[in-house]
């Protein structure tokens, strides 16, 4: 998702945490955003104004009573200005004083006047993130639409060890997508599959494929950005889970089988991406195969389709799968399409460049059970998440698209 022509006020609160809230403002202004930082005077202590001045290429916003910053009124200027305002670190002291409507200093002036969704970031010594008062005022700001995002548990600056560490920077700037990013998914759960899968031969060797599943993971992403219920249902792989999604974790294909239809129940909408193994070794050994020189015939047999099974059990559903070719895509795709009910299938030839399994943009060709198509360039896969999940948001049974969470039928 882009943030051309979006305006993000980053609020930076004074604590040693400030030095991340760089990558904050960096991350953002490569997605597009017009980025104003607003310093607290004690924020100023540990990065210096010029830092974010220049990595957000705008000038920063210190003080209330500077004859040029408010030459305007500029607080009113920076509330109505933005579209959405996160503050990273948000100390104890200001998270302290936004419940209470202090507004001492420019910073906590801007939060007052504004009407944007405001993303809070805490930072804090583990003790203080525990204090009654703090989870209080939280609870306050939460019940006014605040979102918070961490923080996360590990060592603190501090020479503590707990809860207290601000969200990693590409977090924040997550919770800050979902925030305004269009919420046509809000009423629907969303069940998503990603990865490979691996099909033991011995404790040390598998078989799989070259799935990244960085494509369903996109997609995952993508779509409680855009205010879906999701589950992912992931094989191996090196990412993170999308923060906000509950992450399922398996194996094997049988072990995929099993968490999809255990999710599918309860799924209104099902995005297949997972590179399933077809076949898997017809006997795992307990020990290492040895090397002998001679031929080795390994025995295989077939792995149960899991979206073929899943499209017997459809109902209302919005069945979405995938086909990963190096020939004849359309004509398979199609195939595919007829053969496991689906409502769209996302065809990708993995030999084109751009499409190959691990990178980061895709090439795919979209047809629907309508004989709709549409060839898509090269697109990052982000891209292409969105550009799916406008297909689903599009073809919602207006019914459905109203309905609040519930089981399908």
């Amino acid at each position: 998702m882009r943030l051309d022509g979006k305006t993000v006020v980053v609020g930076v609160s004074g604590g040693i945490a400030c030095y991340k809230a760089c990558d904050v403002v960096r991350l953002l202004a490569a997605a597009g955003a017009r980025v104003r930082v607003v310093m607290t005077a004690a924020a100023q202590r540990f990065v210096a104004p010029l830092t974010f001045q220049t990595l957000a290429g705008q000038p920063v916003a210190t003080d209330t009573f500077d004859l040029t910053q408010e030459s305007e009124i500029g607080h009113i200027r920076l509330a109505d200005e933005a579209d959405a305002i996160a503050i990273a670190p948000a100390t104890a002291n200001l998270i302290a004083k936004l419940a209470t409507g202090i507004a001492d200093d420019l910073l906590t002036t801007v939060l007052l006047a504004a009407r944007a969704p405001l993303v809070l970031a805490p930072a804090m010594n583990v003790h203080m993130w525990e204090h009654p008062t703090v989870q209080e005022n939280l609870a306050r700001l939460v019940a006014r639409g605040a979102s918070i995002v961490g923080p996360e548990s590990g060592w603190l600056a501090c020479g503590y060890e707990g809860t207290g560490r601000l969200a990693d920077p590409e977090d924040v700037v997550e919770e800050i997508l979902r925030v305004l990013a269009p919420k046509d998914l809000a009423a629907q759960r969303v069940l998503v599959s990603a990865g490979p899968t691996q099909e033991p031969i011995d404790p040390v060797r598998y078989l799989s494929n070259r799935s990244s599943g960085k494509m369903g993971y996109a997609i995952a992403r993508v779509a409680r950005r855009r205010g879906a219920e999701v589950t992912l249902v992931s094989g191996p792989t090196a990412l993170r889970p999308p923060p906000g999604v509950r992450t399922v974790s398996v194996t094997t294909a049988e072990e995929m089988a099993r968490a999809v239809h255990a999710a599918f129940a309860s799924a209104s909408v099902v995005i297949m991406g997972a590179a399933v193994a077809d076949y898997r070794p017809r006997r795992a050994l307990d020990r290492k195969l040895k090397r002998t020189g001679r031929p080795l015939t390994l025995e295989l047999e077939a792995n149960a389709d899991i979206l073929r099974r899943l499209s017997t059990r459809k109902g209302r559903r919005l069945l979405v799968g995938f086909a990963a070719e190096t020939n004849d895509l359309v004509s398979e795709a199609r195939r595919k399409l007829a053969d496991k009910r689906l409502d769209l299938i996302v065809g990708n030839d993995v030999t084109v460049p751009g499409a190959a399994f691990g990178g980061d943009t895709n090439v795919v060709h979209l047809i629907d059970a309508d004989h709709h198509e549409e060839a898509l360039p090269v697109l990052s896969k982000e891209e292409v998440a969105e550009r799916i999940l406008d297909w689903v948001a599009a073809h919602l049974p207006a019914a459905q698209r109203r309905s609040p969470l519930r089981r399908v039928r």
